[in-house]
């Protein structure tokens, strides 16, 4: 099943600029976990953006779970289009604890049910004594598992991650990769992983794209073209 499908997406900060992204189309399977490779200014965290609802394109369709969630009649609100997203500083509330953190995620799910998702979304993150802790008593790796466990709590069709692991130290990285693979296995998470490391892409993603940076480049003529 196709869980997200994009076709002609065109995104700019500006109306008159270079656009960020352009004619970009992509379809990611169930359980697929793909990597966004590509240079600052290529447009990575804003597909993630585009897809979450955080950012409205100039044109283009996004399909999430089967549904249109945006095209040039429909913008569905963030809250309504199945995603999580994990972001780069992972946006923990500092005065709740791990378990609230996970909880504010639920508002929707029946209040019978809240507790054990919780309960359920710290055994899969491997954090089932930590639940009492604020997030300054936690590890960076501990921090980033809450803010996916937060994510993941809801069910989401997809799950996008912007530079998972840009703040953790070098030696943590290869440990907190494993992690995070046998986590999103275990979910059968559909994921997409904005990074700027091949070796992120290598050890946990079924493939990889690669953005490149629309340039507006002046020609001997004087002419003006694109290059991709």
């Amino acid at each position: 099943m196709k869980v997200v499908e994009i076709k002609n997406l065109e995104f700019g900060y500006t109306r008159t600029g270079t656009p960020i992204i352009d004619d970009f189309s992509f379809t990611m399977d169930t359980g697929e976990i793909v990597g966004i490779l590509g240079q600052s200014g290529s447009g990575k965290s804003t597909l993630l953006r585009l897809i979450s609802g955080l950012e409205m394109p100039a044109k283009g369709t996004i399909t999430v779970g089967g549904k249109t969630v945006v095209d040039d009649r429909i913008f569905v609100q963030p809250e309504d289009r199945g995603v999580g997203m994990v972001f780069q500083d992972y946006a923990l509330f500092p005065h709740m604890t791990v378990k609230e953190n996970i909880l504010f995620g639920l508002s929707r799910m029946a209040r019978k049910d809240r507790k054990p998702r919780v309960q359920e979304m710290l055994e899969l993150v491997y954090l089932e004594d930590f639940g009492d802790r604020y997030p300054h008593e936690l590890s960076g790796g501990q921090q980033q598992r809450v803010a996916l466990a937060r994510a993941l709590a809801p069910k989401p069709k997809v799950l996008l991650m912007d530079e998972p692991f840009s703040n953790l130290d070098a030696d943590l990285k290869e440990s907190i990769r494993e992690d995070l693979l046998l986590i999103l296995k275990k979910a059968n998470m559909t994921c997409m992983i904005v990074t700027h490391d091949r070796q992120d892409v290598e050890a946990i993603c079924n493939y990889s794209i690669t953005m490149c940076p629309l340039v507006v480049e002046q020609g001997a003529a004087g002419e003006k073209f694109q290059t991709l």
